[in-house]
């Protein structure tokens, strides 16, 4: 295995194909090892390209789309599928399709999955994407996501803890609309404690895993010299789950749902002690949320034995030429595995992987054609 022995096994894409997919009628793409560049105008489906990819590691949409929407206009199903090969020589084939009427199918050579949860880690991918901005400009809700997402392609368990949390959460909430008998509640908070701690200890943990990893990312990236930080907030850093409930129950019974748990916590990013959506700029905001994405990359390598696919969907935007040159110099690394990149600049993206010394390979997009 060689140098791969240090940054565990790659997972290429070899071949894409898709069918009906967005605005994408039909697409065979053979991929190249190491760099990937899909290059058009804005709305001629670059981001398309990189959402299949995300489709085929976690059965959704990295743009927050439904299943229905990413059907292309007029028709009734999509099909998007590729062949994986392992550096050691290992073939997967994982297709995944929706049909209006008849829901979503994720398989993996041929066999279908009984819970697209199950597939989640299996080809683990990390993107950089615009829409990364609304994990500093939006509600809590969003960085929540987030983490949920990270933890559950390196940890199962997680995953199945989550599930289990917020189905007691749901039936505890519409229990609180009808009825406010104690022993009742007693029952969900037992359930919500027993799966809310695990919940938290992880999410504690990879924070904390997180930390020092992003703030190293920063400051290659940014040549700043300010310092940036990540912290949790939960009321269960203050007091054991069980007691918060308890101290809530009135609350709830007034509100009618459940208002104190770990559906509640935060993650806060600072800049140099301060907020950093209030005083970070924009080239500042962009670049922490690149360093949190390498950081989370680092992480799914070390404990997948494996490095993700990384996607970088319009890395340019809001970034000036040398952070991006930063950042190419920064992935092109042999810790880091398939990269697809995605630009409206041909000529500003060619010239950049040409300073930093990289090989690739360039696509061109246009009108939901895709050319090599």
């Amino acid at each position: 295995m060689g140098k791969n022995a240090t940054f565990g096994v790659i997972m290429q894409v070899k071949k894409l194909s898709l069918i009906n997919f967005k605005n994408i009628a039909q697409a065979d793409l053979e991929l190249g090892e190491g760099i990937n560049c899909f290059v058009g105008d804005n709305g001629a489906g670059k981001t398309n390209v990189v959402d299949a990819l995300h489709f085929l590691s976690l059965g959704k949409s990295a743009v927050g789309m439904t299943d229905g929407q990413c059907v292309r206009h007029g028709e009734s199903f999509f099909v998007v599928e590729g062949e994986y090969l392992t550096d050691e020589g290992k073939h997967e084939q994982i297709a995944c399709t929706f049909a209006k009427g008849s829901g979503k199918t994720l398989k993996r050579n041929g066999k279908a999955y009984e819970r697209i949860a199950d597939h989640v880690g299996f080809a683990p991918v990390v993107i950089v994407a615009p829409s990364d901005t609304m994990l500093i400009s939006d509600a809590a809700e969003e960085r929540r996501r987030y983490i949920n997402s990270f933890l559950s392609q390196i940890d199962k368990g997680y995953l199945n803890t989550l599930m289990r949390y917020n189905a007691v959460l749901a039936e505890r909430n519409k229990f609180l609309k009808t009825s406010s008998k104690e022993t009742m509640l007693q029952i969900y908070d037992a359930q919500l404690v027993a799966h809310g701690e695990k919940i938290h200890a992880k999410r504690t943990e990879i924070i904390e895993r997180l930390q020092p990893v992003v703030a190293e990312y920063y400051k290659a990236l940014s040549l700043d010299r300010e310092s940036v930080e990540m912290r949790y907030r939960s009321e269960l850093n203050e007091a054991p789950f069980a007691e918060v409930l308890e101290r809530a129950r009135q609350k709830d019974i007034v509100n009618e749902f459940t208002t104190s748990g770990v559906h509640r916590d935060d993650i806060i990013f600072t800049i140099g002690g301060v907020p950093l959506r209030k005083f970070g700029s924009q080239g500042q905001q962009k670049s922490f949320l690149i360093a949190l994405k390498l950081a989370q990359y680092a992480i799914i390598a070390a404990e997948c034995g494996e490095r993700p696919l990384l996607l970088l969907d319009d890395v340019c935007d809001k970034l000036d030429e040398q952070r991006v040159e930063q950042l190419i110099r920064a992935v092109k690394g042999e810790e880091f595995g398939q990269i697809m990149i995605t630009d409206c600049n041909e000529n500003r993206l060619r010239s950049l992987l040409d300073r930093a010394e990289c090989e690739y390979t360039i696509f061109n997009v246009n009108g939901g054609a895709v050319e090599r």
